[in-house]
């Protein structure tokens, strides 16, 4: 499976709101296993920078690629490319991940 993370900023706070709507065209794309829209809440006093988190799943490269290449990814893109200041995206492998065995409750 896959995992795609991206982080928005707005160029402006007045622009929070239709990023927000912009993105949401996403989660009717039917690649994905899951998909989420949201605000950041910025409770990490060191970074302030991200406004939107968008995270998806994915079980193949191919599903994807078919998301990124959906009429609604490109909707999206339209709306929020000229409302976003910046913009960074990761993909990786959950299979290839170091994880943690700890539960969650014991950090």
């Amino acid at each position: 499976m896959i995992r795609h993370i991206v982080f928005f900023t707005a160029a402006s706070s007045s622009n929070l709101e239709p990023i927000l709507d912009g993105l949401a065209l996403l989660t009717n794309i039917p690649h994905p296993r899951r998909l989420e829209v949201a605000q950041n809440r910025r409770s990490d006093r060191a970074s302030k920078e991200v406004d939107v988190v968008v995270y998806g799943e994915f079980d193949t490269d191919a599903e994807l690629a078919a998301y990124k290449a959906h009429p609604l990814y490109q909707e999206a893109i339209k709306r929020v490319r000229p409302l976003r200041e910046l913009r960074f995206a990761a993909d990786y492998e959950i299979a290839r991940a170091r994880t943690s065995m700890t539960s969650a409750g014991s950090l």
